[in-house]
């Protein structure tokens, strides 16, 4: 069996991904995903952009130790004037990094329009900045930024510009579909012509995500014979974002016309972990996950139809194109008025519910779904109501305390500064077992307060729930005019790292939060074993 090639993943999550609106990294930020990044196993490390902003230039300062090579991003020397008085070349050199990934206009329009200056002297500019990174003793990449439209408009100039970094001595010269419009067929065939300029071995792509081609283009680039892929977690990145390496990596491993070609750096059991630094990622970017995700999305692996969950539990092949676990997934079959029995019992059995398959009161659950989702409630994206329901009909649910009234008050008025401002304020009358308890706090808002004045004195089962915080709150109208119905799904989170949504239904907004509140404190004393 002849052996397989080496497929190379460059990220650039820290340095591309930054432009990510919304998205801004602290140094220790940096440092902690590059972490991540690490025991994932890529090969490369975009880390910042020394010189152009204070957080790369102090992060490129110090030495990051890390088996992958540390990149630092730059621009190639400007026209007209040498690479040694160039102050951008001088700061890259002085980076500590592994590596060095200039950036160089491949379009001879961008190089007429904005440089402002010739094909010959942007040929220098490849050359020398090159050239004075190898001298350097760094490794040296070259981003032909607008290459694709660059070559559609002038092949011979693009083709130039990589055969100028390859030969001035760039390990890896990197095709850029900058604008994001090129389609796969075009980034094959024009990769197809540029392996005969440069070996495919010293060629990557760097795909942008405008027409949601990103991984498309950059697989299709490897077809062709490039062996460096560059992208970002989560497909972070300017506008529409850039190839997502938690997409391509799975793909990479797990489907045979790649897995049988390709040895990439990262390991079976790294990539039972994808899912996780996909997560964590979000967490530290106070982004919600996007449950839809290829792979690693909370839905990738959910079933809603009974027919398709029955099929699962006898062989999960029937609808599953890889197993969730190889990234660190998990299987989901999710009750709605859709589900049948089979959807019932997979649930619960995946959230720890014991109950008998042959129980008579398993069918009286599925009914009391239904009705209740008629009613507007969606146990699909509720795991913890759902299994509290559950637990109801079964009767296994312990009564922890009872609230026996609560109130919210929004006042705007005028702070000690003379500044308009609201505050909410609530209190909520609890009674756990003989003892009755009363609490007030004040929140940015009604729920808030709610929330905090709830949390703030549940007396013996306080110690129980000092770790739970929500994380998401998510509302929608269920139908208009002055009946409307509310729906609210609260997503919390204990110290733990555990997750679990809970859901609330009433014409009333705040009762609808409170009900989702009250399952969310509910499900964490359950699962802690609060002694009733």
């Amino acid at each position: 069996m002849p052996s397989k090639e080496r497929l190379y993943l460059f990220d650039t999550t820290l340095r591309d991904g930054a432009q990510t609106n919304g998205v801004d990294f602290t140094v220790a930020d940096k440092i902690r995903v590059l972490g991540l990044l690490d025991q994932l196993g890529v090969d490369y490390v975009e880390a910042g952009y020394p010189g152009a902003n204070p957080t790369d230039t102090q992060l490129f300062a110090e030495e990051h130790p890390a088996k992958a090579r540390l990149t630092a991003f730059g621009m190639t020397k400007r026209p007209g004037r040498s690479a040694s008085n160039d102050p951008g070349i001088a700061a890259l050199l002085a980076a500590k990094a592994d590596a060095i990934c200039f950036v160089a206009k491949s379009s001879a329009y961008q190089v007429r329009v904005a440089l402002e200056t010739t094909n010959e002297e942007n040929l220098a500019s490849i050359r020398e900045s090159v050239a004075a990174a190898v001298a350097a003793g760094r490794e040296a990449l070259v981003d032909c930024e607008h290459f694709f439209d660059g070559f559609k408009e002038d092949s011979d100039f693009a083709l130039a510009c990589a055969r100028a970094a390859y030969e001035a001595g760039a390990r890896w010269v990197v095709l850029c579909d900058t604008n994001g419009g090129t389609l796969p067929h075009e980034v094959e065939a024009i990769v197809a012509e540029v392996v005969k300029v440069v070996p495919g071995d010293h060629v990557g792509i760097h795909a942008h995500n405008d027409t949601e081609q990103a991984v498309a283009n950059s697989l299709a680039a490897v077809r062709a014979g490039a062996r460096q892929i560059q992208g970002t977690l989560n497909g972070l990145g300017e506008r529409c974002g850039n190839a997502n390496l938690c997409s391509i990596i799975p793909t990479l491993l797990l489907k045979s016309d790649y897995s049988k070609r390709f040895d990439i750096g990262v390991s079976p059991q790294a990539l039972a972990d994808i899912a996780h630094v996909s997560r964590t990622l979000d967490e530290m970017l106070n982004r919600a996950p996007d449950r839809h995700a290829p792979y690693v999305g909370e839905s990738a692996f959910a079933t809603k139809a009974g027919i398709h969950a029955s099929a699962i539990l006898k062989d999960p092949a029937t609808y599953e194109h890889v197993a969730p676990e190889a990234v660190g997934n998990r299987r989901k079959l999710l009750v709605s008025d859709q589900a049948g029995k089979s959807n019932v019992l997979a649930e619960l059995e995946r959230l720890g519910v014991p109950v008998d398959k042959a129980d008579p009161r398993i069918s009286r659950l599925l009914d009391e779904v239904k009705t209740r989702e008629a009613l507007g409630y969606a146990y699909e994206a509720a795991d913890a109501s759902f299994a509290l329901l559950a637990r109801r009909v079964l009767g296994n649910v312990p009564d922890f305390f009872d609230v026996e009234r609560f109130s919210v008050k929004v006042e705007r008025r005028f702070n000690a500064k003379g500044e308009i401002t609201t505050v909410a304020e609530a209190i909520v009358k609890v009674k756990v077992g003989e003892e009755t308890l009363l609490s007030a706090a004040e929140g940015n808002g009604p729920v808030n307060a709610l929330d905090l004045a709830l949390r703030k004195d549940l007396g013996r089962y306080q110690p129980f729930i000092s770790g739970l915080h929500l994380t998401d709150y998510r509302v929608r109208v269920l139908n208009g005019g002055t009946e409307a119905v509310t729906r609210v799904l609260i997503e919390s989170a204990d110290e733990t790292g555990d997750r679990w949504t809970t859901v609330g239904v009433s014409p009333n907004i705040i009762d609808a939060s409170f009900e989702a509140l009250i399952d969310s404190i509910t499900w964490k004393l359950l699962k802690e074993g609060a002694p009733a």
